[in-house]
């Protein structure tokens, strides 16, 4: 094995190491903020696994420029392909927050319709009054409410936030399988 690592074929065995164990942490650091318990040590045991397999590689064809460009560039790709691979699978909730100078009954209406909770407030910004309405869905489904809030009022100010705590409220009045 240690004749395939030092070999031609080395520098890019240790580039799909680094892919593999930088994605893996970027996964493990964003599910440790998002408080996701029992899936990050299970992540950190691979991750920890497959970087002393490739900074050990590394280490002992340290007199190879490519094996060290391997190393390096399998860093910079790993944390791409972590990004691309945490925002596939969306976990969390995510706090929609919908501000229309016009039509905000509608929306809220809308999207009550499409199966989310709202919490509507009128308000009053530096034109008039506002509707402003408050959604709390899964990650996943964000897209699915711009879609609905942006078919009836193109300039609603939307912004989206991840909550670090919730308690209680009609998502979680439910039981949950």
């Amino acid at each position: 094995m240690t004749e395939l690592f030092a070999g031609a074929w080395g520098p890019l065995i240790i580039f799909g190491l680094r892919i593999i164990d930088v994605t893996l942490a970027t996964m493990r650091m964003l599910l440790t903020m998002r408080d996701q318990r029992r899936i990050v040590p299970v992540i950190g045991f691979f991750e920890a696994l497959v970087w002393v397999l490739a900074v050990g590689t590394a280490i002992q064809n340290l007199h190879s420029v490519w094996h060290i460009l391997g190393y390096a560039g399998g860093f910079g790709a790993g944390t791409l392909v972590g990004l691309w691979v945490e925002g596939k699978l969306a976990v969390g909730l995510a706090t929609v927050r919908i501000i229309c100078k016009d039509d905000g009954e509608e929306v809220a209406d809308s999207l009550r319709g499409g199966g989310f909770g709202v919490t509507e407030f009128s308000g009053h910004g530096r034109q008039g009054r506002v509707d402003m309405i408050y959604t709390l869905v899964k990650r996943r489904q964000i897209p699915s409410v711009l879609k609905i809030v942006e078919a009836l009022d193109a300039e609603a100010f939307i912004s989206v936030e991840e909550p670090r705590t919730i308690r209680r409220g009609w998502l979680f009045s439910r039981r949950r399988s």
